[in-house]
């Protein structure tokens, strides 16, 4: 496990691309048959590299989901010892030994020690203790082994709230050796997460002086440990105990390689320890500014929805933009209902699902160590539940109330308020007026009800259904529909080669009756469906829009459609099947009525799904998809975020409809944070169904978004803290072969437990776009919702100079502009690292290229139409020389504008400084293409480029900006059909074997040397020849298969 910084890009395994025998031959094709012994040689020499790099591509992949597994099982430290630290005068003490004694028998009651791996502790070294306490203050308390019984009543009382016994020094010792046990071995691997059963607690100790209970603080020499044994650079210190461990705060308010969160009993300072530094406004200092997050409860009885919402809202946004490698809780248990010091309302369910969120984090290194908490029984419970949540342990259901209270609302607001300078992820709300009052929904599901069933007390089975006759459906005319039937066995065969098959419970399919047909559709429907064997059905389909039948059709739709309990769904994409397992399932359910959750992530919006429960409150409805304002499949204004539902189903249809830009990971996880969870979590399911379609994965030929499987793991890891984790994915869309097989095994990888990986470092921020279709969101569903009300004064957003969202891009043919942000901001490195990245100049180049969008503004009449339908070609001459090139028949455009003249096109997309120059000359004088990189110093924002008054990106919490590159297109003179360009990726493998232009350039009218065609051509980016191969080689990196040999 890499233990080291992480660069400040993503990283990606280079390979060389599939390259056919012709490849790396620059001489004729008589040369080429001449077969001598050299050329046999280097034949064979590039067939075994070809073949090395296929095994070693197939063994990557393996590696990138089954690595994760490696680190297995849930540590928990305890010992006898910890009973020793006992109040010698006061026998009644809160802080008593019986509360790690009560932990451990609700433990063994619950079954959950035989689950765990026993971890022995070891006492701290002295050097250990020195990490975080002045040697004066380790010395003092080792004195304390000698004193009598009336020389530690009076040293205690010299401190706020702490007693010493003479054993105190020797069990604190092993409570601080615990937790470093248990980082030790999260942090090599042996383990996946620990729970340290220890006390005395330790978050108020402070470097020089005991305090609150504590000796030394035991989450805070941890981080320092890990930092400095196993080269960890950003720790994230989740505190939930009522109290504020100021002790932590101080230890690291200026350090930014610590972020360091509480959640603490406040009441404007009048709770202990009754300081103003607990308040909000407290967020670090110096190069950790933004790096300390309190958020303070002014009222008491706070409740799970209250906590959920801080972390929704709060926590995971920034700890996901911040990205830390280890996450260490101050596991207080004093927030707890029942217990004498909080007077809070947090339930055990609440502490695990709580305890699930952070599992997200860090590849799920999570390491959680005792401190308060004085309700034993209260205490005990939680304490179980996190560790039932480390194990893997489905999320129980919560109880009513699900909505935060209004006064947790607006201490969320005003931490937010406060830290939004130096989060760009905080920056995706606008926060501007919303409703206020009660809620206009039907329901509020505010009442206590009937749970659907109480929560596992194992971790739970997954189930897979997959069924060979799915395969049967296909398009009986048109062999290369997107919509193949080796999608489904492509997904299964993933699933085998990385061992999920026999980690799931296979649940047999079968036929979905008329019955339950009909639930969804109309009778008539139904029976078109089943007379689609006739020749004449399967004619007349041809005409309609898409829509496929066959043979098999009819059979395939009642396999699919048959509903189960929180399992993965292998099938082909079938009309509403998410929707008839939604009413099966409330047909099933004695819970009357079932509330089901359907999350659909499918890039087209599912309209009739959406038609179906529009006026349903017991059906919440969320679309996340691509609209660009409704010019996007479905093309229809209902996929529109204003539309809400109607009648009793208002504010359960839930748009999230995206308008231009590619977006990503960090797009569809901001939608997640601020729109998706919060909803769901007040809605509260009793199930949760997601159309699971993968058309905006990464490479998809269809979507064009850019959604990793990360990614989607970690969406399906929140959605597990839902339902009593009653999750069921079913396929819908994903179109590349390669995208959907990995991001549903990652999503079955997650229902099966494992911990999320981790995503690209630095996360980037929202693009733009992104983050008005979630206000334009907020704003429709926040009278429906209490939990969207987060307000941001105007004056804190109008004062920043420039929100770090992605850069304005268009998708409306004219041109696209990358803005520089916080996408190039990587965390702030602790204080002395530097960073020594580098970046080439092709990656730069092709990063450029990644957004170019070509039109045409003029075109005149074609006089002749070549054979075959071929286009005429336009000779291309690429420069990347730093500086703005004019060619005749240009016009000229300043870097930063978009421009489009007659006879012209220019595209303006991508960042970076190209560092290596290529350029080919036509020997052609019309027409021609140009494109040019230039380089610029100062990246404005909304500013025209270049243009006077230019600011240069301000530096927040998560670092630093760089110059970008501006590419532009050009084509002079005029033809009958658009001009085209590949579109390379900037995260494809095959970079690094792309060579220099040859001196003559491309020769675009070349005829294909396998063939003798010249109708469409694929050149060779490595030996710049017109290959057959190298078109095979782009279909199969787009679809994920070789081209069919029918085609």
């Amino acid at each position: 496990m890499q233990s080291g910084p992480d660069p400040p890009g993503p990283k990606s395994v280079r390979r060389s691309p599939r390259l056919s025998p012709q490849c790396g031959s620059s001489k004729g094709n008589e040369e080429r048959k001449g077969g001598g012994l050299q050329e046999a040689k280097r034949r064979g020499k590039m067939e075994r590299s070809r073949e090395e790099d296929e095994e070693l591509s197939d063994r990557l992949q393996t590696l990138d989901l089954s690595s994760r597994t490696a680190a297995s099982g849930t540590g928990l430290v305890s010992s006898d010892i910890f009973t020793h630290h006992k109040n010698l005068w006061d026998s009644s003490h809160p802080e008593s030994p019986d509360r790690v004694t009560c932990i451990m028998e609700e433990l063994q009651r619950q079954d959950l020690l035989s689950h765990c791996i026993r971890v022995e502790p070891r006492e701290a070294a002295e050097e250990d203790l020195l990490l975080a306490h002045s040697k004066d203050h380790v010395g003092l308390m080792k004195s304390t082994q000698a004193m009598t019984e009336s020389e530690l009543q009076t040293l205690s009382e010299n401190y706020d709230s702490v007693y010493l016994h003479p054993e105190s020094f020797q069990v604190s010792l092993m409570a601080v050796g615990s937790v470093l046990q248990l980082v030790d071995q999260v942090m090599t691997s042996e383990l996946r997460n620990g729970f340290a059963v220890i006390r005395p607690p330790g978050h108020h100790a402070q470097s020089n002086m005991a305090n609150g209970y504590s000796i030394f603080n035991n989450v805070a020499i941890a981080a320092r440990y890990a930092q400095k044994r196993h080269s960890v650079h950003r720790v994230l210190i989740v505190d939930w105990d009522v109290h504020h461990g100021q002790g932590i705060q101080y230890l690291f308010q200026e350090d930014p390689s610590v972020l360091y969160f509480s959640v603490h009993r406040y009441e404007h300072g009048s709770f202990w320890p009754h300081l103003s530094e607990s308040d909000c406004g407290f967020v670090g200092s110096g190069r950790a500014v933004g790096r300390n997050i309190n958020l303070p409860w002014n009222k008491t009885g706070m409740t799970d929805a209250d906590y959920i919402a801080a972390f929704q809202q709060l926590l995971l946004p920034v700890a996901y933009e911040f990205q830390p490698q280890l996450v260490l809780v101050s596991a207080g248990f004093d927030a707890a209902v029942g217990d004498p010091k909080g007077d809070m309302c947090v339930s055990p369910q609440c502490f695990h699902v709580l305890t699930h969120m952070l599992m997200s984090l860090a590849e799920g290194r999570l390491v959680l160590a005792l401190e308060g908490g004085y309700n034993l029984q209260s205490t005990a419970e939680s304490a179980a539940a996190c560790v039932r949540a480390l194990l893997g342990g489905a999320c129980p259901p919560l109880t009513p109330p699900t909505a935060p209270s209004d006064s947790a609302l607006q201490s969320i607001s005003q931490t937010v308020t406060a830290l939004y300078p130096h989060w760009a992820s905080l920056q995706t709300l606008e926060g501007g007026p919303l409703a206020d009052g009660r809620v206009s929904r039907a329901t509020t599901n505010q009442q206590s009800t009937k749970q659907s069933g109480p929560a596992p007390s194992v971790p739970a089975t997954t189930g897979l259904v997959y069924d060979e006759r799915m395969m049967e459906h296909m398009n009986m005319w048109d062999r290369h529909h997107p919509e193949q039937p080796q999608r489904i066995f492509k997904i299964f065969s993933k699933h085998q080669q990385l061992g999920l098959v026999d980690r799931c419970q296979r649940i047999p399919a079968r036929l979905a009756t008329d019955e339950e047909l009909s639930r969804c559709h109309s009778v008539q429907h139904i029976e078109q469906m089943k007379a689609t064997g006739s020749d004449e059905a399967q004619r007349s389909a041809q005409t309609g829009t898409r829509v496929q039948l066959d043979l098999h059709q009819q059979p395939e739709l009642q396999v699919g459609s048959a509903g189960c309990r929180r399992l993965l769904r292998c099938c082909g994409e079938h009309p509403h099947g998410t929707a008839l397992a939604a009413r099966h399932a409330q047909k099933i359910s004695q819970d009357a009525p079932l509330r089901v959750l359907i999350l659909d992530w499918d890039v087209h919006h599912g309209n009739g799904t959406q038609h179906m429960f529009e006026d349903d409150d017991s059906v919440l409805y969320v679309s996340l998809h691509r609209y660009d304002n409704g010019t996007f499949f479905p093309s229809s204004e209902d996929a529109a975020p204003d539309r809400v539902g109607v009648s009793k189903g208002a504010g359960y249809n839930v748009n999230v409809a995206w308008n231009s830009g590619r977006m990503g990971d960090s797009d569809y996880l901001a939608a997640f944070h601020s729109v998706i969870m919060p909803i769901a979590t007040e809605f509260n399911p009793g199930l949760v169904l997601v159309s699971a379609g993968f058309d905006a994965a990464r490479g998809d030929p269809l979507g064009g978004y850019q959604v990793t499987p990360e990614g989607y793991a970690h969406l399906t890891h929140l959605l597990m803290s839902l339902a009593g984790g009653r999750v069921l994915l079913i396929l819908e869309g994903g179109y590349n072969l390669s995208s959907i097989s990995d991001s549903m095994a990652m999503c079955t990888s997650m229902l099966l437990g494992d911990p999320p990986p981790s995503l690209v470092t630095p996360l980037p921020p929202p693009h733009h776009s992104a983050v008005a279709t979630i206000n334009s969101v907020i704003r429709h569903h926040a009278p429906y919702w209490a939990s969207l009300r987060i307000h941001i004064p105007e004056a804190v957003r109008a004062s920043l100079p420039a929100l770090k969202h992605r850069g304005k891009r268009s998708s409306k043919g004219k041109g696209r502009k990358s803005e520089p942000s916080s996408t190039d901001k990587p965390p702030l490195p602790p204080t002395g690292l530097e960073d020594t990245t580098t970046e080439r100049g092709l990656e730069q180049l092709t990063q450029g290229l990644a957004g170019l969008d070509i039109s045409q503004a003029n075109r005149t009449s074609a006089t002749s139409t070549p054979v075959g339908g071929a286009r005429p070609k336009v000779r291309l001459i690429l420069t990347c020389e730093g500086e703005m090139k004019a060619e005749p028949g240009e016009v000229k455009a300043e870097p930063g504008e978009v421009k489009a003249e007659p006879g012209e096109v220019k595209a303006e997309p991508g960042e970076g400084t190209p560092e290596q120059s290529q350029s080919a000359e036509s020997t052609l004088p019309q027409p021609q293409a140009v494109a040019v990189a230039a380089s610029e110093s100062v990246a404005p924002r909304d500013s025209p480029a270049g243009g006077a008054g230019a600011e240069p990106e301000t530096e927040g919490a998560c670092g630093w900006s760089k110059p970008k590159t501006s590419l532009e297109l050009t084509c002079g003179g005029q033809t009958d059909t658009p001009l085209y360009v590949v579109d390379p990726l900037s995260w494809c493998p095959h970079l690094d074997a792309v060579k220099p232009l040859p001196p003559p350039g491309i020769d675009v009218f070349q005829s294909c040397q396998d063939c003798g065609s010249d109708a469409e051509n694929w050149t060779c980016l490595t030996c710049y020849q017109i290959l057959f191969e190298a078109k095979n080689a782009a279909h199969c990196a787009k679809f994920g298969e070789e081209i069919p040999p029918w085609s």
